[in-house]
């Protein structure tokens, strides 16, 4: 059967009006080797990097579709670590701009990322309670750690040792041995939930803040520094049974014997409500904290000659008070002076921002500066710089460096439009209107309004007239950028404008439950010469109505105005003398848009109740009613020349339908909150949306033909792919589900790659069974017979059966490999354990190999040792790995011996550290030259 019609597919062309997201966090990178110049920040399911002295956007890191939850650097500044909503991690190279690894582990959004000191390992912790080691260097999943009842909101390793620290919304903050993977100590000393955890230099103290104005800080000892042999045992806990008590004292007992964590102080807050940012720069000695207000707070921990100085000071201090105290000469024992919380850390200053602070971070730089930067919730960033000396203390006045606001607006945009030669597009908030390029997405003209609502462009696109929610009309001038004129149109909010078809006028519905006809006339200019004149409007009819105006719409013939109320009707009037001609009623809730055909035949309308209704404007009859948004329609808009309309809806989704079919044509997704209106270009190949994630989006009408079975097939698939990931996590046999787990998930990916290796063990069966009954031929023929090589075979340049097998294990991600063999049938286990046993005799790939068989004999243990079969090929990969492992350490051996002593070689012949920083070397330089010039004066 052939096409009945083909429709044009709308692909997303551009992403723009966004300078930070809200729910990822902002952070200083390193790039092309300068620090403190550029931030990183989520923008939807994007992240860019901002050049804060340019205020230009010079990097794009590309995402697929989830939003941008968390970012964190790599300490080597080389890498960033991406967290999304859907619970995945992708680690992209600054260099490149390109992501290599991608780690599936958890099922909702990421809200904690952390590197170790080195950068090897990466934790995750996630809404799902869950919190993730990973390996990066092996681009696997180490261990996934189970304990938190509610979201993880930080993690922090520990340098000292292989301890793990994390925080949660279950008022708990957990220590993890990752040697054994087990908590061994769970602080509740919170109330209400730990929003942040902050480790301080030296390791020595923790500060957790909750939901009050107190930071909490906490002393960790370690047991190996301060153990007594002679110290007595724990006293058993009163009130609990014997084996209750067994329990509890055994679980003090194993955490006392690693460290013990006590209540030290705490720091009070000048902000009452929760703490939302907890943060630290690179070196651990600058804390800053804040609330949900614009107010932030930097803090300074002081080292230990700075804190026996402030002793010293404060001692003096206490015994010149004690002396003018006492009448005769001080004969009793010395003031002694108590050390607290407040000698150790003080506060540098506050930071006052111009809205309320969502997230910051803080650098230190190399002349003694600190530098911070603020994401705030409007939509914009801001930089500042604070002087880094701890005698400054308390009088520390911070100064703005630089604030990115220019790439969009500060609240949602309400209303678009687009200019009549496509190129030019309006968008209007509550604060701003903006006009900007379409070709090149850059904001060409910004000028201050009220709380816009609708708009439109005046016929020669010189002149653009808002209306707000204040009842006026305010006329732009787009040259000059300035206001022309504001009139008081309506009583209440002006919630719709529709442009007459002479184009000589437009009509404006407001909340007064008036229509209000206005015509364009040129009035004198008060503030120039007579001859001046400027654009004005006067207001010619006025049709008042019973109920408040949602929308207003003319027909294109000019014979027909549309106006819909609150009352959930549409009533429709003749123009030329406003009598009344149709009422359109059906919807259940307000409708909240529509929108004529070009032919003036038939009407579309959106409503609250989530229903889309095409009438005929005949006789005003319902065509058909369509189930379109899963919440309310905010937008509907033909395609101009066509009978294809798109609507827009709170449910994050703009749709393509076709008003002739009553089908669904397209469904363009890629929006993360409520699309409040869209726009169509007059040639119908743009269209704009703009959404509460206060980005604008660009779609472009491409030429691939689009065929509403394979969109609908296309749909299913993905559906299908999401339902994977929502599954419960596999269970391995013969394990009790404890403390820690396997890293991974089951995706759709690691389903495919299973797929290809069960595909690929079938092949090398079939292949080893034809290649026995080839050599029984040859031998019975006495000759070499020509042998068939199977198609694949020869597509990878005749390789043999066993190394296409090697070869499709190895291009399976490693992060993926784990889960893909988890899901693999015992029957094509021993196949592979044969397979490995060849591939460890090659020595090929024995570090790969080692990890699939020891994964492998995991999780199917109790299947391979009950096969007979299978003991004569254990017994032979028990011998030859460990002999090839063996061989590999020893070549490690060899080549980090090679690399110590190329090391100790150039450090000798240049005098400096191989791996310390230029300012590490510059000290390092200057203090040889003192040397050298003391060692000359007493010569001299």
């Amino acid at each position: 059967m052939g096409l009945t019609r083909q429709y044009l597919r709308y692909a997303a062309s551009a992403l723009f009006g966004v300078v930070a997201g809200l729910k990822s966090n902002v952070c200083y990178v390193t790039l092309r080797g300068e620090k403190g110049r550029y931030v990183a920040v989520g923008a939807c399911e994007h992240v860019f990097i901002w050049d804060t002295r340019k205020g230009e956007k010079v990097l794009i890191l590309q995402g697929q579709k989830q939003e941008v939850t968390q970012l964190r650097p790599s300490p080597d500044g080389l890498a960033l670590a991406v967290g999304y909503e859907d619970g995945s991690i992708r680690i992209f190279s600054l260099l490149s701009g390109e992501s290599g690894i991608t780690f599936n582990g958890h099922k909702s959004a990421v809200t904690a990322l952390t590197y170790d000191q080195l950068g090897g390992r990466l934790v995750s912790g996630s809404k799902d309670t869950d919190v993730i080691v990973w390996d990066v260097i092996n681009e696997s999943g180490l261990y996934r750690l189970k304990g938190h009842k509610d979201a993880v909101t930080q993690a922090v390793f520990l340098t000292a040792s292989n301890l793990l620290v994390t925080s949660g919304k279950d008022t708990l903050v957990k220590w993890w041995d990752l040697d054994t993977q087990h908590c061994f100590r769970t602080m509740v000393g919170h109330r209400t939930e730990v929003w942040g955890l902050a480790v301080l230099a030296d390791e020595r103290r923790i500060l957790t803040g909750s939901a009050d104005s107190e930071l909490r800080a906490w002393t960790i000892s370690y047991v190996s520094e301060n153990e007594d042999p002679g110290e007595p045992r724990l006293k058993k806990t009163k009130g609990l049974g014997e084996e209750e008590e067994e329990e509890v004292s055994e679980e003090v007992r194993s955490a006392s014997r690693i460290l013990t964590c006590e209540r030290y102080g705490s720091i009070m807050r000048e902000g009452r409500d929760r703490v939302v940012t907890l943060g630290v720069d690179r070196t651990r000695r600058f804390l800053a904290c804040h609330g949900t207000d614009s107010l932030l707070e930097v803090f300074c921990v002081l080292r230990e000659d700075e804190i026996s100085k402030k002793m010293e000071r404060k001692l003096k201090k206490a015994k010149k008070k004690s002396s003018c105290r006492q009448k005769e000469p001080p004969q009793e024992e010395e003031p002694q002076v108590e050390r607290t919380l407040q000698d150790e850390i003080v506060k540098m200053g506050n930071i006052k921002a111009s809205s309320k602070i969502k997230s910051c971070d803080l650098l230190l730089s190399g002349k003694g500066e600190l530098k911070v930067v603020v994401l705030l919730q409007n939509n914009s960033v801001e930089c500042f710089s604070l002087t880094a000396d701890p005698t400054q203390a308390g009088t520390a006045e911070s100064s703005k460096s630089v604030r990115l606001t220019l790439g969009g607006h500060r609240s949602d945009v309400r209303t678009l439009a687009f200019s009549s030669d496509n190129i030019a597009v309006l968008s209007a908030s509550v604060e701003s209107v903006k006009i900007w390029n379409r070709s090149t997405l850059q904001c060409i003209r910004t000028m201050p309004c009220d709380y816009a609502l609708c708009s439109l462009f005046v016929p020669g696109d010189r002149h653009v007239i808002v209306g707000t929610k204040s009842g006026k009309l305010q006329l732009f001038d787009l040259s000059s950028g300035s206001e022309l004129d504001a009139v008081d149109a309506h009583d209440g909010a002006v919630w719709s404008i529709s442009l007459s078809p002479d184009q000589r006028g437009f009509t404006t519905g407001g909340a007064d439950k008036c229509v209000k006809f206005w015509e364009f006339e040129l009035v004198n200019d008060d503030n120039e010469a007579q001859s001046s004149r400027r654009l004005s409007v006067k207001q010619s009819r006025v049709l008042q109505m019973d109920e408040d105006v949602l929308c207003v719409r003319h027909s294109p013939d000019g014979r027909l105005l549309a106006v819909s109320l609150l009352d959930c009707t549409v009533k429709i009037f003749f123009v030329d003398t406003l009598k009344f001609f149709l009422s359109l009623y059906g919807h259940k809730l307000p409708v909240l848009c529509m929108d004529v055909s070009h032919d003036s035949s038939i009407i579309i309308t959106g409503s609250a109740d989530r229903n889309i209704k095409i009438w005929g404007l005949d006789f005003g009859d319902c065509h058909r009613s369509l189930f379109g948004h899963d919440d309310s329609v905010m937008f509907l808009q033909f395609v101009p020349r066509t009978h294809l309309f798109f609507s827009a809806g709170k449910d994050r989704k703009v749709k393509q339908w076709d008003a002739d079919k009553f089908q669904q044509v397209q469904t363009l997704e890629g929006h993360h909150g409520e699309v409040w209106c869209l726009a169509i270009s007059p040639n119908g190949d743009h269209v704009v949306s703009s959404s509460h994630d206060k980005s604008l989006r660009l779609w472009d009408r491409t030429r691939e033909p689009l065929i509403l079975e394979e969109e609908q097939e296309m749909q299913r698939e993905a559906e299908f792919e999401e339902s994977v990931g929502k599954g419960d996590q596999p269970v391995v046999a013969g394990e009790k589900e404890g403390e820690a787990a396997l890293a991974g998930k089951k995706t759709i990916e690691t389903v495919k790659a299973t797929e290809r290796i069960m595909e690929a063990v079938e092949l090398h069966r079939e292949e080893s069974s034809k290649l026995e009954e080839h050599r029984a031929l040859c031998k019975a023929a006495g000759k070499e017979l020509p042998k068939k090589i199977h198609p694949i075979l020869q597509a990878y340049g005749n390789m043999s059966s066993s190394d296409y097998v090697l070869d499709v294990i190895k291009k399976v991600r490693s992060s993926e490999l784990e889960e893909s063999l988890l899901v693999l049938p015992f029957s094509y286990v021993p196949d592979l354990l044969t397979l490995f046993r060849d591939y460890m005799r090659q020595s090929s790939d024995v570090e790969l190999i080692c990890r699939c068989l020891f994964f492998l004999l995991r999780i199917h243990f109790g299947g391979i040792t009950s096969n007979q079969m299978l003991l004569g090929v254990i017994e032979d990969l028990k011998s030859c790995t460990i002999s090839r492992v063996t061989e590999v350490r020893d070549v490690m051996g060899v080549n980090m011996a090679a690399l110590q002593f190329l090391k100790r070689e150039i450090e000798a012949k240049e005098e400096v550290l191989f791996f310390a920083d230029a300012t590490e070397r510059f000290e390092e330089k200057r203090r040889k030259r003192k040397k050298k010039e003391k060692m000359l004066l007493t010569l001299v």
